[in-house]
């Protein structure tokens, strides 16, 4: 059966790139069990126990050769992966056979590689983020002076400009940043528990040295690149920490689906548009069509990913006392693929950013087409200023206002509010000094200054902590 007659994921496929399918993949496990082992037999060798040098050079020797068909083999047999893993070991390592798993239960291995995989997999999140941001603030910057429809209830409100709307994109990516970074800092290596959290098999090998059990967990973490290790467990982590890593990665999808419909929404208004290639099809039908299908698929992924999030919540709710097996199987699926669709979501994220169209005339023609409606109260100051009654003008502005906006909607013509208001004797204005009063940037406020404030004091130390590589992203399809 070839893989043309076969599910095969679109993570693998389209979606995920290489660098995070790795961190899943059965060499990284693998080894990475391997390594624990050989972090065991270390901390055992120096506290006392008959373990040699040669055995450890043994172990190190083949860390990374993993005998799969062995293990494989083995596997059919007794139906246990750990065992089948520690019997392919010691194929290849006769000499150290018969200490490898040396008073461990076989999350040691389990769990203890699942915490690596959080760390290494949260690491790449980390990196593609702050490459967004990278991609944001550049963005930001160039376009922090553009006035732009902003909007209320998707209804013209004031103006912003083009790039303070990029900070509020990057603004909610930071907040995840700063939430991932706090589930990383606590993070904390399973450690050897034993079977049902109580340490008793290394008491048992340490002949009752709880000083020595202690000192065996401190060296494992220290091999493993940890500084410390949960403090109690059953034979398990606790599966909230899955949870709060998925309720994370769900932070980064629904932040990165906001900037997608955003982008979606401007590029039906004609004022942005995601990257369009030169032999791109927007549609089957429709030749002259640019559908926005890198902005829907992050929109598709995240949809996913925030649903996925609420599986390990589910499974943290039950797992009865110290360990229940009904985690396995979903947190295989459920914990990669948050990581994987999380990952997919960021390659087009950094895509799409690279390379945003942003059509300024456009902009302006709409810009143009609202703003006397938001210039009324600059133009009613001026008028009292000129000695009109506020209260009279106000009243007059809504009436005119309205038969504006009815000759607009209603009739298909173009607004004349400006001219309404320069023939009325009330206000006391040319239509030339009215018109000074349409100076976009009259009305965009702080937005420059908050741009330069953000990225200066909010994302620079994040894209500099994170974003030194340089990432780009070419969509697979």
């Amino acid at each position: 059966m070839d893989n043309h007659d076969r599910y095969v994921s679109p993570f693998s496929t389209r979606y995920a790139s290489d660098e995070m399918q790795h961190i899943f993949s059965d060499n990284f496990k693998f080894s990475t069990w391997r390594r624990l082992w050989v972090a065991l037999a270390k901390a055992e060798r120096a506290l006392g126990l008959s373990i040699t040098d040669e055995q450890i050079a043994e172990l190190e020797a083949h860390v990374d050769d993993i005998n799969y068909d062995v293990a494989e083999m083995r596997e059919r047999e007794v139906r246990h992966d750990v065992m089948s893993h520690v019997y392919a070991y010691g194929v290849q390592c006769p000499g150290a056979a018969g200490i490898i798993h040396l008073g461990a239960t076989s999350c040691y291995v389990g769990d203890n590689t699942d915490v690596v995989i959080l760390r290494e997999a949260s690491r790449i999140v980390l990196k593609k983020t702050a490459a967004v941001l990278k991609n944001l603030a550049s963005f930001a910057k160039k376009y922090k002076d553009m006035p732009c429809l902003a909007y209320t209830h998707l209804q013209p409100a004031q103006l912003t400009t083009v790039g303070k709307r990029a900070t509020l994109w990057m603004n909610e990516l930071i907040m995840d940043v700063e939430n991932l970074e706090f589930q990383l800092s606590h993070l904390s290596l399973l450690g050897q528990k034993g079977t049902t959290g109580t340490q008793a098999s290394f008491m048992e090998l340490f002949d009752g040295d709880g000083e020595k059990v202690v000192r065996l967990e401190k060296m494992i973490a220290e091999e493993m690149g940890f500084d410390r290790c949960v403090p109690v467990s059953g034979q398990t982590y606790s599966r909230k920490v899955d949870a709060y890593f998925l309720s994370a990665l769900s932070g980064i999808a629904q932040s990165a689906s906001k900037f997608a419909n955003d982008m979606r929404l401007l590029q039906s208004f004609e004022e942005m548009e995601e990257p369009f290639e030169k032999s791109q099809i927007g549609s089957s039908a429709m030749p002259y069509k640019r559908n926005p299908m890198r902005c829907e698929r992050i929109c598709a992924l995240a949809r996913y990913v925030m649903t996925d999030a609420q599986n390990p919540a589910l499974t943290a709710s039950v797992q009865w006392f110290e360990r229940t097996l009904d985690d396995s199987a979903n947190r295989r699926i459920a914990v990669a693929e948050a990581f994987l669709g999380v990952d997919a979501i960021l390659n087009i994220y950094i895509n799409v950013t690279s390379g945003l169209v942003v059509n300024d005339k456009v902009i302006e023609r709409r810009v143009m087409e609202k703003l006397p409606f938001m210039a009324t109260e600059n133009i009613m100051m001026e008028a009292v200023r000129c000695g009109g009654n506020r209260q009279t003008l106000h009243e007059a502005l809504r009436v005119h206002s309205q038969a504006a906006a009815t000759r607009v909607k209603k009739e298909g013509g173009e607004n004349d509010l400006i001219s309404r208001i320069a023939n009325d004797p009330q206000f006391s204005l040319s239509e030339d000094e009215i018109r000074r009063e349409l100076e976009p940037k009259k009305y965009i406020g702080r937005c420059v200054s908050q741009v330069d404030e953000f990225i200066a004091d909010i994302a620079a130390p994040i894209i500099e902590k994170y974003g030194k590589e340089d990432i780009s992203y070419e969509l697979k399809v």
